[in-house]
């Protein structure tokens, strides 16, 4: 058993592409996200804030080039909720720009801030479209006066192939987590697949000589994703029987038939008997 060393707190996304050591690759992916042609890596500002926690885990990256500011996290599995991180997230760096800057709320003239550019990046599992939409009001019961809008790129190997082709560390990320899942699939170790994949890496890609530099901390944060993408499905699991539950128990408090139970919380008969039991109610 692995045995994951819990310093490694970043995703290894971060580690590329939210790391000042690596801004010609950030703005390498802001260039092929936007479709500008900026050349001075210099003119970012990274600003992300590292104790800014939301449901225990932190934001990937966020910084100001010119007149944007972008906020980009990575996940690797699907989140409708993803606009609600964002929302609270880039309330805390605009609180953070206006106490660092020359914003003065009570001006009379409006004062203008860097235009927000939210991209969450996704790589899971799941047989996502290349690009979706993700809206705040959809949360919503009302016609809501706050919005927020995300974009989602699906990164994994093999999709969104211009982005890909404009960003060539964003490739070669994308082919080193394929990589890993292919050895993975055959060796069924982690710890042995990002090993075999680091080694298969071809030495011209430019993210090679800076991962294997770090090779240690590298694994460490694979090892502490993983970890954490089997924790958070196995909470979404959970949380679904919760609900099939709860549906099948409210249907059984109301003398509704089985095979009607059975339709409507997706579970099995078994398990509806036994919630019967411990509610004292008799099956019909």
């Amino acid at each position: 058993m692995t045995t994951v060393n819990r310093e490694y707190k970043d995703r290894v996304f971060k580690f590329l592409f939210g790391n000042p050591e690596n801004r010609e690759w950030t703005l390498a992916l802001y260039n092929a996200i936007n479709g500008s042609n900026y050349d001075n890596p210099d003119d970012i500002q990274f600003n992300t804030i590292e104790d800014a926690v939301y449901l225990g885990m932190k934001n990937d990256a966020s910084f100001i080039i010119l007149n944007s500011l972008s906020l980009w996290e990575h996940q690797s599995s699907y989140n409708p909720n993803i606009p609600m991180r964002f929302f609270i997230y880039a309330a805390k760096l605009y609180e953070k720009y206006i106490a660092t800057s020359d914003y003065n709320p009570y001006s009379s003239k409006l004062q203008k801030v860097p235009c927000p550019k939210c991209i969450c990046f996704y790589n899971g599992t799941e047989g996502l479209p290349e690009k979706k939409l993700l809206r705040l009001s959809k949360a919503f019961d009302c016609e809501a006066d706050i919005e927020v809008k995300v974009t989602m790129l699906n990164i994994n190997y093999g999709k969104n192939r211009q982005l890909m082709e404009a960003c060539k560390p964003l490739y070669e990320y994308a082919w080193l987590v394929d990589a890993i899942r292919r050895h993975q699939d055959k060796e069924k170790n982690l710890e042995a697949a990002i090993d075999a994949a680091l080694t298969e890496m071809p030495e011209d890609f430019l993210i090679r000589s800076f991962l294997l530099s770090n090779k240690a901390e590298v694994k460490g944060m694979f090892l502490t994703e993983y970890n954490q993408e089997k924790v958070l499905e196995q909470e979404r699991l959970e949380a679904i029987n919760d609900d099939r539950r709860r549906v099948a128990r409210d249907m059984l408090m109301d003398g509704k038939p089985l095979n009607e139970i059975k339709k409507y919380s997706r579970l099995t008969e078994d398990v509806i008997y036994k919630l019967a039991k411990t509610l004292g109610i008799m099956v019909m």
